[in-house]
């Protein structure tokens, strides 16, 4: 008997190891989504485009709000984020029931980038673009 009984019980079948893979991130242009059905995010990354950037535990996010003339605003103890941009609670034509506000609400959206003010332009009305995270202490 070459197994022992503690490898018996402490060794991980391979159907648990596969769920501890890895999550499969969609790039939506400003935004990244999660493609599980039961992947969440743990941290929200923030990325500006000088290079600058903040992650920030989705647990320390205490309320979030969509406005529209102002942009999706996070609250978090001691900072207030605000994403500012346009058509951020659309849900994009490519992609179905997924909308930047309603991906931070559920903990699908891993990362948010600034949009490049050349990629901008390229854009339809229908689009989802972030032109500037914003920060404050």
């Amino acid at each position: 008997m070459s197994d022992s009984l503690i490898d018996k019980y402490a060794k991980r079948p391979p159907s648990q190891l596969a769920e501890h893979a890895e999550p499969e991130t969609d790039d939506l242009g400003c935004f990244g989504w999660l493609r599980g059905v039961r992947d969440r995010a743990i941290m929200l990354e923030l990325r500006k485009k000088d290079g600058h950037v903040l992650a920030v535990g989705y647990a320390w996010i205490e309320r979030m709000e969509y406005q529209p003339e102002e942009g999706i605003v996070l609250y978090l103890p001691g900072r207030q984020i605000t994403l500012s941009g346009t058509s951020l609670n659309a849900v994009p034509e490519h992609r179905s029931g997924a909308s930047l506000f309603a991906g931070l609400i559920q903990h699908r959206v891993p990362w948010i980038r600034e949009i490049d003010s050349n990629k901008s332009l390229g854009a339809t009305n229908s689009s989802v673009s972030v032109d500037s995270i914003r920060w404050e202490e």
